[in-house]
């Protein structure tokens, strides 16, 4: 039996805490009224700070500050549903922990009552300066209006100073809330990577009766890989590929749109530069200490390390209809890392780079569309690699292996057997209503009895179709023969020119 988020006592409670916000149809309103007049005296250098948002990382790292320190100032409003977080405070923090999130559920709610209640307190202060304002019309005696007039005076400094509280109050409240992860499917095992939950496994491990080798060294001798010159050019975990390599990689994207593009996706190519707001609402810490984003000195610019980011920014501050959905969108970019705190065997190689090309999947859809979208992305993913001959397994991904945006995800892990383990090689995530409420991304439905419905938040769904090294690596390993030759998986063949065994060069 899969483990679950928690204990067959609460799960039923989880599931109903799940189901809530499948359900929620329009985010809860904070009453503030804070002019813009007044957010501009709450400081505008504080103002111009980033905010922490949650990390994409499976753990938070150790030096995230915990929800009771200064918080940084915020640029953009995520339209977080506090009234869920707050009726459902146990469960959010609970979903938090098993997550290994370090948030306090309970000082976010706190501070979002006190932001309501200080929102009434300037609701009752507009109120008594218009009946201060109405009672100055008509005649009456000096020293009476000019009491009024310092009446109403003395209110609007009160309103100010409290706006300016009110405007800073939302700011912490936001930059904590950012912090949330999303909730988690009930069937997700709970733990670190190690509980991973097979639920496919396809063909087998390759008995082989010769020595096996790695793929850097098959790569060489085919003449593919440069990791001198990438080195020297450019530093370490950047390579080039020539000659077969540089064919191999193009015959891999061009597969991989090929496919996609028979699964209804449109085609687009991204720029390789994206906003750090756009990378935060997306749910990455561009500016963490252990950050895996590279960001440009002197702008608000960071270099993608997924096209992800770019294809969840198409539809950012748009509504679309319900007819319009699923919106199904594959985009080639190259893809940017730092990868901080990467060690071992497996960095060496094309297995981590700093910058590698990638096939990605996104889809915008309904709340009703997104779980069955999720098995199709897998199954996607499932059928390119089966018909590539891998031997691969499928992963339902644990609480502690999930980023912030991701409600659940599986992972596709390849057989590498010059490293005898399984590798990574693509995942498929559903982010449901995380990331298109920082995106603000909404759809009207369709009317009902001829009434128009109220805007919804639409679900993200991200799927990768190819990584490009990663594959590179698994076909060098897997397909290699004793004479240092590389048979060519067959779907690849037509995008080699009918090629169909790498041969080692003279």
């Amino acid at each position: 039996m899969h483990r679950t988020l928690c204990s067959r006592s609460s799960t039923a409670v989880v599931r109903r805490v799940v189901a809530g916000v499948e359900r929620a149809r329009v985010v809860a309103s904070i009453p503030t009224r804070a002019t813009a007049s007044a957010v501009r005296r709450a400081s505008r250098a504080q103002f111009r700070g980033i905010a922490r948002s949650a990390s994409a990382t499976a753990e938070a790292p150790s030096d995230a500050p915990r929800a009771s320190e200064p918080h940084a100032a915020t640029v953009w409003k995520a339209a977080i549903d506090f009234k869920f977080v707050r009726d459902n405070a146990e469960a959010v923090q609970k979903n938090a922990g098993v997550r290994r999130v370090d948030v306090n559920v309970a000082e976010v709610v706190a501070k979002y009552e006190a932001l309501n209640a200080l929102s009434f307190k300037c609701d009752e202060i507009r109120e008594k300066r218009n009946a201060n304002a109405k009672s100055m019309k008509g005649k009456m005696e000096k020293e009476t209006r000019d009491a009024l007039i310092a009446e109403g005076k003395a209110l609007k400094d009160s309103l100010a100073e409290l706006e300016v509280e009110l405007a800073t109050l939302e700011n912490e409240l936001q930059t904590m809330a950012q912090r949330l992860p999303n909730l988690t499917h009930p069937d997700v095992p709970v733990g670190g990577e190690e509980n991973a939950t097979v639920v496919a496994e396809v063909g087998s491990q390759r008995a082989f009766t010769f020595p096996v080798q790695n793929h850097v060294d098959i790569g060489e001798k085919l003449g593919m890989f440069d990791f001198e010159t990438g080195s020297k050019v450019s530093g370490s975990r950047f390579v080039y590929l020539t000659g077969v390599g540089a064919m191999l990689e193009l015959a891999l994207i061009n597969w991989a749109f090929a496919k996609v593009l028979s699964k209804g996706f449109k085609p687009m190519m991204v720029p390789d530069m994206v906003r750090s707001s756009v990378v935060e609402k997306c749910g990455f810490q561009p500016r963490a200490e252990n950050t895996q984003v590279y960001s440009i000195e002197n702008s608000d610019l960071c270099m993608a390390g997924t096209a992800e980011l770019l294809l969840g920014g198409v539809y950012m501050d748009e509504v679309v209809e319900e007819s319009q959905l699923p919106i199904k969108m594959a985009a080639f970019s190259h893809c940017f890392r730092t990868e901080a705190g990467a060690a071992g065997a497996q960095t060496r190689g094309m297995y981590r780079l700093h910058q590698f090309s990638k096939v990605e999947m996104f889809v915008v859809a309904t709340p009703e569309q997104s779980d069955a979208i999720h098995q199709e992305l897998k199954d996607i993913e499932i059928e390119m690699f089966q018909e590539l001959g891998f031997h691969f397994k499928v992963l339902d991904m644990p609480t502690e292996d999930l980023g912030a945006p991701a409600y659940r995800k599986f992972d596709v892990e390849a057989w590498m057997p010059a490293l005898e383990r399984y590798g990574e090689i693509s995942s498929a995530s559903n982010c449901t209503d995380y990331q298109a409420r920082r995106l603000n991304i909404k759809y009207r439905p369709n009317p009902v009895d001829g009434k128009k419905q109220p805007l919804v938040h639409c679900h993200t769904l991200n799927a990768t179709a190819c990584a490009i090294p990663r594959m590179i690596v698994t076909i060098l390993e897997n397909f290699q023969q004793e004479d240092g030759s590389v048979v060519v998986p067959e779907p690849l063949r037509p995008y080699l020119g009918g090629m169909d065994v790498l041969r080692p060069e003279a």
